[in-house]
């Protein structure tokens, strides 16, 4: 198997042309590969500035797991920490976890962000919804979002082999007028869904307001950690 490490976007793009096989840490696909062959060509962002950022509001896709660090909104680095073991943190990247893998552990996280994609395409790159990404598996170079008021991130306790644990990702984020909304998105089996509603009023008032979105469709179970989070996110608010 023939690697190639494109520097530039027109590299990449050459690259997509000639045949190669997007890898990001290869978590995903080595056990396949050495079971039915490894492609004849593959092709790594790990070389493009593109896909290699970590800044406040801009992560590249190309990032392994073990670096996102305290420059990024907390909801995006507990969920970046949640994934496997240190092992597989230090090899698996942005774009396999939302691309890639079935769970998208960090998918949660980046939606409540309100984060646009940038993805290449065969003659340009291009900003794009998640919703898109995930049903076309775009390549994609990297994700950018407004800095949230505040945000969190759980995942419940699950064994291993079971199913997808519950993951409830928030975060609120003020509009052009200062009104503050919050944004949730759960991960229930391999599903993900959501609800945003203003959140200037009560607790229970914001409550009642996610009832009338995807989120309350989900079990009872689910619903009562939603619950859990959004007092949590608006209690850490007051005063502020």
């Amino acid at each position: 198997m023939l690697l190639r490490l494109p520097t530039s976007v027109s590299e990449a793009q050459q690259c997509m042309a000639e045949g190669a096989v997007p890898v990001g840490g290869a978590t995903l696909v080595w056990a396949t590969w050495q079971r039915d062959g490894f492609p004849e060509l593959a092709m790594s962002l790990r070389d493009l500035p593109e896909a290699t950022a970590v800044e406040a509001e801009a992560l590249g896709a190309a990032v392994v797991l073990h670096r996102i660090d305290d420059r990024v909104p907390e909801v995006l680095r507990r969920a970046a920490g949640s994934v496997g073991t240190g092992a597989v943190r230090r090899t698996a990247t942005v774009g396999g976890n939302i691309v890639g893998s079935s769970l998208r552990c960090l998918l949660p996280a980046a939606l409540v962000l309100d984060a646009r994609a940038t993805v290449l395409g065969p003659d340009r790159a291009y900003e794009t919804d998640l919703a898109e990404v995930v049903a076309k598996r775009h390549l994609l170079l990297g994700l950018r979002w407004r800095t949230p008021v505040a945000s969190g991130y759980r995942k419940q306790p699950a064994e291993a082999g079971g199913p997808p644990p519950l993951v409830v990702a928030t975060a609120v984020h003020g509009d052009g007028e200062g009104r503050p909304h919050l944004r949730v998105a759960v991960r229930d089996g391999y599903e993900v869904l959501g609800g945003t509603t203003a959140c200037d009023g009560g607790t229970d008032d914001v409550l009642h307001a996610l009832e009338r979105t995807d989120v309350g469709a989900l079990p009872s179970a689910a619903r009562s950690v939603v619950r859990e989070q959004v007092a949590g996110i608006l209690g850490s608010l007051s005063g502020r």
